[in-house]
């Protein structure tokens, strides 16, 4: 028999949460005070105000609760949580999935907090991370940055299909259509000219050389109705704009605690200032949490599913993780994609074998391996392997003896490797 880490687990007052948007209900396990080794039980339900949460505190701390354990249901868990971990309580976010009822019995509110109190007081499920109030802050803004970004991209979209609707086509001569010369354009548009050499004199430094190409652009059939819609979609790309400059000092001012581990890994290839500011956002600094960097790895679900039945290994692919850190992750992937470093090596060694996805999957792997190291130890700095990397771990000769294998195959002759040279010694049979 083989000692395992597993310790028995028995919480001997715990409380279970089933929560809704209104209501919660909420189920309190404690031992029998005359039989031992039975158990009383008692539900309630409370409204999620915040004075019938304290009014549930109030119960809980009368019966001595050790730990409050709660579903991640939506976004209704986070006001609960939160007030009970000011209150002082030992609180547990579980995830729904490791913890359903068993089929067959009654799926009611009720039945449901019994089950989730008596999986938890016997040490059946672990609890979800849940990072503290500075790093929560932290997120908030990064993520709200992200989606304003995104909001602005859309509007920038709509502007181009406006103008494909009125047949002007500068976004097919100009790089970026939001340029210095594309907004010129695009607000002389909207002041009223519509004369296509007119406009394509507005051009600034390198469009220049484009004018020609942009006075056959910009022939179209712009209007009134056109330049009304125009001026509307640009001033709320101008104000998404300014909301995310707003948030970039507010992200400054929040990352400051972390400003140490915000440098370091921003000397990690592809990782620019916003990107080390979402990375602490979603991971944290205490890599303490974390056994290993696989076991990081593993919970930001960039690695494979293990799936093995009937002794056989099949492969399901890499689980739903947290999708604000899979988007870091994979613009990181990508900024390396075409860079000459090891991870640019590495992304391109897979992309060509397993395709773009798994490639991204496993840079971002290499990445959450480099950021767990940097941030457990302080003492370590990120050193890129290089672009040579695979290739001096190469064995050669058994390389070459590979490939004079393969071109024998192909050619019919018999070749050997003698002094690191292909010598053709006689013609197969």
């Amino acid at each position: 028999m083989d000692e395992v880490d597993d310790v028995e687990l028995l919480v001997e007052r715990v409380a279970a949460l089933d929560l809704g948007k209104a209501v919660l209900e909420a189920c309190v396990r404690v031992p029998h005070p005359q039989r031992p080794g039975r158990r009383m039980q008692e539900l309630r339900d409370y409204g999620t105000t915040t004075a019938q949460l304290l009014a549930m505190a109030a119960w809980l701390r009368h019966w001595h609760v050790q730990r409050v354990v709660m579903e991640s249901t939506s976004t209704y868990w986070k006001g609960v949580y939160y007030l009970l971990e000011a209150e002082g309580f030992d609180c547990w976010l579980v995830n729904a999935r490791e913890v359903k009822n068993v089929p067959g019995r009654a799926k009611t509110d009720r039945a449901d907090a019994v089950w989730l109190a008596k999986v938890v007081e016997r040490g059946m499920c672990r609890p979800s991370l849940v990072q503290p109030p500075e790093i929560r802050r932290l997120r908030d803004l990064t993520r709200y940055r992200r989606a304003l970004v995104q909001d602005r991209t859309r509007e920038q979209q709509r502007v181009e299909k406006l103008l494909e609707d009125a047949q002007i086509k500068i976004s097919s001569v100009l790089s970026d259509l939001h340029g210095v010369s594309g907004r010129a354009m695009m607000h002389a548009l909207i002041a009223g000219e519509r004369d296509p050499r007119t406009l394509a004199r507005l051009a600034k430094s390198g469009a220049r050389k484009k004018t020609d190409q942009l006075e056959e652009a910009l022939r179209g059939f712009f209007t009134d109705h056109h330049a009304t819609i125009l001026k509307m979609m640009l001033d709320n790309s101008d104000r998404i704009g300014a909301q995310i400059t707003a948030l970039d000092a507010l992200i400054e001012d929040a990352i400051s605690p972390f400003s140490r581990q915000a440098t370091r890994l921003a000397d990690i290839v592809g990782v620019n200032t916003v990107a080390a500011a979402e990375l602490i956002a979603e991971t944290g600094v205490d890599m303490t949490r974390f056994p290993s960097a696989a076991h990081l790895v593993s919970w930001a679900k960039f690695c494979p599913q293990t799936h093995q039945s009937a002794g056989k290994s099949m492969s399901k692919g890499r689980g739903k993780g947290n999708p604000w850190l899979a988007g870091t992750l994979g613009r990181i992937a990508f900024a390396n994609s075409r860079a000459d470093t090891f991870l640019g090596t590495r992304y391109r060694r897979l992309a060509r074998r397993r395709g773009k996805q798994k490639a991204i999957v496993a840079t971002g792997n290499s990445v959450l391996t480099v950021v767990y190291h940097l941030l457990s130890d302080p003492d370590a700095e990120f050193c890129d392997l290089g672009p040579g990397y695979y290739e001096s771990r190469i064995n050669k000769h058994r390389r070459a003896r590979d490939l004079a294998t393969q071109l024998q195959a192909l050619t019919g002759q018999h070749i050997a490797i003698r002094d690191g040279k292909a010598v053709i010694t006689d013609t197969a049979a």
